[in-house]
């Protein structure tokens, strides 16, 4: 739990950092682009599993 927190923590002062300084998020902006960053994670989850 505590290591979800300290991510969470850190993705705020980054994504601060990147807004303050006007830099184009490092992240994707829009929902599919989210879902496939989400569909990444879930396909290494699964090829551990196996």
């Amino acid at each position: 739990m505590m290591t979800i927190l300290l991510t969470m923590l850190a993705g705020a002062i980054l994504g601060a950092t990147f807004k303050k300084l006007r830099l184009p998020l490092p992240a994707p902006a829009t929902l599919s682009g989210v879902l496939g960053v989400l569909g990444v994670l879930l396909g290494s989850m699964l090829a551990k599993l196996f």
